[in-house]
């Protein structure tokens, strides 16, 4: 085919002559508060599924999203107004079933960000809270979003093992004590204290920054650390809790 003859058909080309599926990312945001992992819940204020909690998220908008992740990043921006240091496609969904209104695919992504009120988190839902991850089986989940949300807390769970995500959600400066429990809650097990931090200073990723008792610590002063620069990279030849 020549150029002219292609130019001639896309130029003729109408992708309305086709069923399309809509298509949607959603988002599981993820943090740390008050001891507990914690995910960003959404009340619909709209049908379907009016009043029913959900992940954040919504449609991909063909003139401002260059690609899904454009999508995912503009939502996540609108929905808590920061960007996170982590945020990472999960896996994608379709079928006829999922959304009442139509044949519906959606890309999940996973967020992971610093605590911040959700007063400020309010789009076109009638509420936003921060939810225990073990009392969102009490929610009403609308769509999919169980499963859509055990996918995203098995995708943090691995990826914690071989990174150092917590360090860049806990509020600084931080004790080893606190960033061990970090790594406990966002792996959903329970680590060896001596070597854990055999492994954390082992691996020159932490910088002293004085003595004293951190924001929300109890007891004695503790060697207080912030994360050393390009520590964000970095990553374990074995996963911890091996």
């Amino acid at each position: 085919m020549s150029k002219s003859s292609e130019q001639s058909f896309l130029d003729s080309y109408n992708p309305k002559d086709f069923d399309t599926p809509i298509y949607s990312v959603d988002i599981a945001i993820f943090t740390l508060h008050e001891g507990q992992l914690k995910v960003l819940m959404v009340e619909r204020n709209e049908y379907p599924y009016k009043d029913y909690w959900a992940l954040p998220g919504g449609f991909v908008d063909l003139k401002k999203d260059s690609d899904i992740n454009a999508t995912a990043r503009r939502k996540l921006v609108s929905k808590t107004g920061v960007n996170a240091p982590l945020l990472e496609q999960v896996t994608t969904v379709g079928n006829a079933k999922r959304d009442p209104r139509h044949w519906s695919i959606t890309t999940l992504y996973m967020a992971l960000i610093p605590y911040a009120p959700t007063s400020a988190f309010i789009e076109a839902v009638n509420e936003a809270r921060w939810v225990p991850i073990d009392e969102t089986d009490q929610l009403k989940l609308a769509f999919d979003h169980k499963e859509l949300l055990y996918f995203a807390r098995e995708r943090l769970k691995s990826k914690t093992a071989y990174t150092v995500l917590p360090m860049h959600v806990l509020k600084r400066p931080f004790s080893l004590t606190q960033l061990q429990k970090a790594f406990e809650l966002l792996m959903d097990t329970q680590l060896e204290k001596k070597s854990f931090r055999r492994r954390i200073l082992n691996a020159d990723l932490l910088k002293e920054v004085g003595e004293g008792v951190p924001e929300g610590g109890k007891g004695r002063p503790a060697t207080l650390y912030e994360p050393a620069d390009g520590s964000e990279n970095h990553l374990f030849v074995r996963v911890f809790g091996d």
